[in-house]
């Protein structure tokens, strides 16, 4: 049987029809002849979420979403259908959550329930939700950011009149001096450090006679009677306070003279003629001396 050309052209165009069905299913990560376990997971928003996005559980690629089917009459009731490896248990309590990357990839991440719980069957209702990313954190801190700017434009106003203020460049200067004079201090230190490490030794040795010459001196010390010595000094002042005594005794030669007083005013009395006896002499010195060259005596 001969086939036409008309009927090659068909079956060619059929054949990559289907050809073009299974590859788009394949790209999507959708198995056309699958054999995996269907699960439902209800969600309030699937913003992003679409058919053939892929299902993580910690990380590892465990199914796809097949359908995302949506209730008219229940707004907050989104049903998406999840083709999942039958290898996978879930138990309840099990959640999927909407997970968006940097980029914008869209992913529904498990978190799996308490291994205590009841294990999930084939055609279950899963709990669905929405997991933060880093773009809805942005997002939630624009509000913030937006009160910020006004105190951040006041900062860079201040840090501009601080840059331009003619005192920050002798600030500058003058810091620069400080460093200048602290390097030649650090210098200088570092000078009379090494200076004391050359002398240490000899300070030591000095330090060393010192303590030797101190130990000679505590010894000596520990070896004089100290009582003995205490004893002569308290007889000594015993012998001070005798000798005052008999000087301010009245009856004493030392004591008469220190306490008469008859005898202080004839002392003065006597000092008074001697010097009166003086004068005269000086004043009149032949009534007292008679010298003659000639043997004559002058009347």
């Amino acid at each position: 049987m001969k086939i036409s050309n008309e009927i090659k052209i068909a079956l060619v165009a059929i054949a990559a029809v289907v050809v073009l069905f299974i590859g788009l299913h394949f790209l999507k990560g959708m198995s056309l002849f699958s054999s995996n376990d269907v699960y439902y997971v209800v969600f309030d928003d699937v913003s992003g979420l679409s058919p053939s996005s892929p299902i993580y559980a910690n990380g590892y690629r465990v199914g796809v979403i097949k359908d995302i089917d949506y209730d008219y009459s229940r707004p907050d009731h989104i049903i998406a259908t999840a083709d999942l490896d039958p290898k996978l248990q879930m138990h309840k309590g099990t959640r999927a959550e909407i997970v968006s990357d940097f980029l914008g990839n869209v992913r529904l991440e498990l978190r799996f329930g308490p291994a205590e719980g009841r294990l999930l069957t084939v055609g279950d209702t899963i709990e669905g939700g929405t997991q933060e990313g880093l773009m809805s954190k942005a997002a939630n801190m624009l509000p913030q950011i937006e009160q910020m700017l006004p105190k951040l434009d006041s900062i860079l106003q201040n840090i501009n009149l601080l840059v331009s203020d003619p005192a920050l460049a002798t600030t500058m200067h003058n810091a620069e001096q400080l460093t200048a004079r602290l390097t030649a201090t650090s210098a200088q230190l570092h000078q009379l450090t090494a200076q004391l490490n050359r002398h240490m030794p000899q300070m030591m040795t000095k330090a060393e006679g010192v303590l030797a010459n101190t130990e000679t001196l505590t010894a000596n010390l520990s070896q004089v009677d100290i009582e003995a010595t205490m004893q002569r000094v308290d007889h000594a002042l015993a012998n001070v306070e005798q000798l005052t005594a008999k000087l301010n005794s009245p009856n004493g030669t030392v004591g008469m003279l220190l306490n008469d007083t008859q005898l202080y005013d004839h002392l003065n009395a006597t000092m008074r003629d001697v010097d009166s006896l003086l004068l005269d002499f000086k004043s009149h010195p032949r009534r007292y001396i008679n010298l003659s060259v000639f043997g004559k005596k002058d009347k």
